[in-house]
């Protein structure tokens, strides 16, 4: 018996996303926005927020796998640059979230975080 087609997988774009808990101080916050776009797998986003004045990501969507590299400048005017492998989530009630291991480039350090997908009713 042949297996039903995969549902369609949730497209990131224009979804904008959000920490659940602040990382390291200097890093992204639950005050950082990331806003996502999507196009034949391609992803890039912009973010601010926090500690983050500017930052960009650019990389390739695999079904639910992200790989992208990072950029970002804060406020005491430092960059830094990293690496980030990422696994899309559907939650429960549609929202989308993305489960993060990221690797800094320009300096010494490495973890895990979670951003979960906005809405107009999230505080």
């Amino acid at each position: 018996m042949p297996r039903p087609p995969a549902p369609p997988r949730r497209s990131l774009d224009g979804l904008v996303l959000a920490p659940v808990a602040d990382q390291a101080p200097g890093q992204v916050g639950t005050r950082t926005r990331f806003t996502y776009h999507e196009k034949d797998g391609e992803i890039w986003a912009e973010y601010a927020g926090g500690d983050v004045v500017r930052g960009h990501l650019v990389g390739t969507r695999e079904g639910d796998r992200l790989d992208f590299r990072y950029v970002q400048l804060k406020h005491d005017g430092t960059t830094s640059s990293g690496h980030c492998v990422s696994a899309v989530v559907e939650l429960p009630d549609g929202r989308v979230r993305l489960e993060e291991n990221w690797e800094w480039e320009s300096q010494t350090g490495s973890g895990t975080s979670v951003v979960e997908q906005l809405t107009e009713h999230t505080p």
